[in-house]
């Protein structure tokens, strides 16, 4: 139970950063396409791990944000507002 109370505490801090880079002005121009195949992605019937297993299915999908933060530029995901 704790991993998943660390998972959503690292999403929610990564999807703040995501918005935020989105309105930036210096945003990389790879962000929107990356993260439109990011949503297409996440709901597409195609999967790596399928949905139905319990709890498996969704981190897959759930992985891939930190992935796109991860590759922004630093300058963006330490200047977040709180």
């Amino acid at each position: 139970m704790q991993r998943l109370i660390a998972l959503y505490r690292l999403i929610r801090r990564d999807i703040r950063i995501l918005a935020f880079a989105l309105r930036h002005p210096r945003r990389p121009a790879w962000l929107l396409p990356a993260l439109a195949g990011l949503a297409l992605y996440v709901l597409s019937p195609v999967d790596l791990l399928p949905d139905t297993l319990p709890l498996v299915g969704i981190v897959d999908d759930l992985v891939l944000i930190p992935l796109v933060v991860g590759r922004l530029p630093p300058e963006l995901r330490n200047d977040v507002p709180d």
